[in-house]
């Protein structure tokens, strides 16, 4: 199939039944689109439409999300998972205010410097919201073009990436960038799923090599297994007589990167003599609650709540950027993961 009949039939098909109301596409400036194409990365549209629209209310512009703290923006984010993907908003936003005035430069090059942009989401963003001819290859458009062109082996390997950007820039056309960009995301999501794809309906499959080999299921080929391995750690639930609890922000960088959570604590010592070492604090031990497992992509977490009674004085712990004594019963607008907001509830439950 030529180039130029490939694209047409994906506008066509797009023109008839693509997705023309979702939030971002209103007004597709460079910011709103960049905002939804992170907010994309590995998570489903559904999903994130109403923290797309959430966090559009609170940083309308790029400005506004320099301006704001990052506990603002992860508490926005808390629940849509991956937090390094909110960091880095807030850190390019930054930067791009220093750099350059506070717009989304227009260049490819340029745009891939910039923490958490990549070269589709680069090309995304120029092609959405500039009309660039700039190919993508996000998850979807990975999966329909394997499957056009049987590209045999897992994406995440360099000669198959390659094969696919090869394709990728072979049909993007010249016109209508933004509107065939839009079609290929949709043609992936809606048409040529991962399970079960819907071939009748795909208008490319009279030219796609793998519903000719009737092997549309063998392409991509999937990540090669291996079992996740299992950690464990201990959250401290501390609450105070009066009922708050002590939260500590995590480091900037690794899991739940600069968001509150509960002060872990190692699983062979005494919680009580740690307390009172780490913190200053005398602390009444309660038996331990379920383990939480909670899967991360290269691990699983189980976690083991161990609520705890403070008496005596807190004054060694004071609020600042560590710590902070935080009412369950109340919104506090911090970020917190999603195992922590959990565990809050429960206590919250418990006043």
């Amino acid at each position: 199939m030529s180039p130029n009949e490939f694209s047409r039939r994906v506008l066509d098909w797009f023109d008839a039944h693509g997705r023309k109301q979702l939030p971002w596409q209103e007004n597709p400036t460079p910011y709103r689109i960049w905002v939804s194409e992170i907010m994309l990365q590995q998570t489903q549209v559904a999903t994130v439409i109403p923290y797309y629209q959430r966090f559009m209310e609170r940083f309308p512009d790029l400005r506004t999300l320099a301006g704001a703290e990052l506990d603002d923006v992860l508490r926005l984010w808390a629940g849509l998972g991956y937090y390094a993907r909110a960091r880095h908003l807030h850190q390019t936003a930054r930067l791009l205010c220093e750099r350059h005035d506070g717009a989304m430069p227009l260049d490819l090059a340029i745009l891939q410097q910039l923490p958490g942009i990549g070269r589709s989401t680069a090309g995304a963003i120029l092609a959405l919201a500039a009309g660039q001819r700039q190919p993508i290859l996000d998850g979807n458009v990975k999966r329909l073009l394997a499957r056009f062109g049987a590209v045999a082996g897992w994406p995440g390997q360099s000669r198959v990436q390659t094969a696919l950007w090869e394709l990728a820039e072979r049909y993007t056309p010249a016109q209508r960038v933004a509107d065939y960009t839009q079609a290929m995301m949709d043609l992936g999501a809606m048409i040529c799923t991962p399970r079960r794809p819907h071939c009748l309906a795909c208008p490319l499959a009279d030219g796609c090599a793998a519903h000719a080999q009737g092997r549309e299921m063998a392409y991509p080929e999937p990540k090669p297994r291996r079992e996740l391995p299992v950690r464990a750690t201990r959250m401290l639930l501390l609450r105070t007589l009066e009922g708050e609890v002590l939260l500590e922000r995590r480091p900037p960088a690794g899991v739940w990167g600069g968001l509150w959570s509960f002060p872990e604590c190692p699983l062979e010592v005494d919680i009580a003599a740690w307390c009172q070492q780490q913190f200053g604090l005398t602390v009444a031990v309660k038996p331990p609650w379920g383990v939480i497992r909670h899967g991360f992509s290269h691990f699983q977490l189980d976690i083991i709540p161990v609520p705890g009674l403070i008496s005596g004085p807190i004054g060694r712990v004071m609020e600042g950027e560590r710590f902070v004594w935080y009412n369950p019963g109340h919104s506090n607008h911090r970020g917190v993961a999603a195992p922590v907001q959990r565990l809050l509830a429960a206590l919250a439950n418990e006043l």
